[in-house]
C-alpha cells in the first residue's frame, strides 16, 4: 500500500575506533538515492579521527544532507548505549541500525521503503554480504510470516537465522510503544534487541536483496574476543532477559519461546567452558530441572542430558 505521506528512515551509527573504514561507510549511506532520511551518527568518546574525518566528508562533498545528520558526542560506554543513546533522537517512521566499518550497496534504502510501502510491515528484513579480504559470503535469509514469529526468535537466538540488526529496518514504535532492554554486554547485543523487537511484532516483510555488506577483516570487531568471554558474555546477557521477562504473562511475553534455549545453553556453557554459572545465578538449577530438552538448539541434545543431570546433582 502507499502512504500518504513519505515513509522517513531513521539510520543510526555508533562511531568508535573506525577511521580506516568511516569514509566508506559514510559515502555509503550518505549517497543514497532515497532522500527522506536522518542520519544519526553517535560518537560513543571514539579516541580517533573517526568524527573529524566524517565532518571533512560531510563538509565537502555531502553538505546539502547536513540538515539531515545528527552528530551525538558522548562519553565511551560501548555499543549497546551508543544504540540507545541514537534512538533519543529519531525523527523517522523505521529505524535502521548499521556498523561504521561495514557499508551498504547503492540504492538500498529506496528498496527497503517499497518494500514498506508495498506491505505496512513492521519489520523488513534482507539478506547481507559478508566481505573477507578475498572473498564474499552471501547469506539469505527464509520467508518468515507473523504466525512463523517464534521460530524466527528461536532460529535467530539458535543460530539458524541472523539475529543481526544490520539486516532488519524496524517501525519505531516498536521501541517507543514498548520496553526493548538493552543488553550490558557488547556481544550479541544485536541478537538480544532483535528476538525482542520481532516478538513484538504484528507483520514481518522479507525483502530478497544484498543490502548490507558486513566486514569480516576488521581486526577490532567484537566477534574477534576470546571464546570463553563470548560465551560469558552471551550466556549473562540472554539470562538477564530471562529474568526481565520471566514474570510477564503467558501470551503477552515477546521472548517466552526462547526460554528453555536460554536456561539450557546457560547451563551448558558453564559446565563446557567452566563458567561457573550455577553459582552466579543461584536459580539456574532449578531452572535447568524445569527446562525440556528440545530438538533446533544450539546445545545438542546429548549436552541438553547432561546439564538436566549436572542440575538434577546440584540439588
Amino acid at each position: 500500500m502507499k502512504s500518504k505521506s513519505p515513509i522517513t528512515i531513521s539510520l543510526i551509527a555508533p562511531i568508535y575506533g573506525v577511521e580506516k573504514y568511516i569514509v566508506r561507510f559514510a559515502d555509503s549511506v550518505l549517497s543514497q538515492s532515497y532522500p527522506h532520511m536522518q542520519f544519526i551518527f553517535v560518537n560513543d568518546g571514539t579516541k580517533d579521527r573517526s568524527i573529524d574525518i566524517l565532518e571533512e566528508l560531510i563538509n565537502s562533498k555531502y553538505s546539502h544532507r547536513r540538515e539531515q545528520i545528527v552528530i551525538v558526542n558522548k562519553q565511551n560506554e560501548g555499543l549497546p548505549a551508543a544504540r540507545s543513546t541514537g534512538l533519543d533522537y529519531v525523527t523517522g517512521d523505521y529505524v535502521y541500525n548499521v556498523d561504521p566499518d561495514d557499508w551498504l550497496s547503492p540504492n538500498s534504502i529506496e528498496k527497503i521503503v517499497d518494500k514498506i510501502e508495498e506491505t505496512d510491515c513492521d519489520i523488513v528484513y534482507f539478506n547481507y554480504v559478508k566481505e573477507y579480504a578475498n572473498r564474499s559470503s552471501r547469506k539469505c535469509e527464509r520467508v518468515y510470516a507473523a504466525d512463523s514469529k517464534e521460530t524466527y526468535i528461536r532460529n535467530m537466538y539458535n543460530h539458524k537465522a541472523y539475529g543481526t540488526l544490520c539486516n532488519k529496518c524496524v517501525r519505531f514504535s516498536l521501541y517507543s510503544s514498548n520496553s526493548i532492554y538493552v543488553p550490558r554486554y557488547s556481544y550479541a547485543e544485536d541478537c538480544f534487541i532483535s528476538v525482542q523487537l520481532v516478538g513484538y511484532a504484528r507483520s514481518l516483510a522479507y525483502l530478497d536483496e544484498d543490502v548490507y555488506h558486513y566486514r569480516k577483516d576488521n581486526p577490532n570487531s567484537i566477534t574477534r574476543q576470546g571464546r570463553r568471554m563470548r560465551k560469558r558474555e552471551y550466556a549473562a546477557n540472554f539470562l538477564d532477559l530471562y529474568e526481565k521477562y520471566r514474570n510477564m504473562p503467558h501470551g503477552t511475553n515477546p521472548v517466552e519461546c526462547i526460554f528453555n534455549d536460554i536456561i539450557m545453553q546457560a547451563g551448558w556453557y558453564s559446565i563446557f567452558y567452566n563458567l561457573d554459572l550455577f553459582a552466579q545465578y543461584p536459580y539456574l538449577a532449578s531452572a535447568v530441572r524445569r527446562a525440556k530438552i528440545q530438538c533446533g538448539s544450539d546445545v545438542p541434545l546429548f549436552a541438553q542430558l547432561v546439564t538436566k543431570l549436572y542440575a538434577l546433582s546440584r540439588k
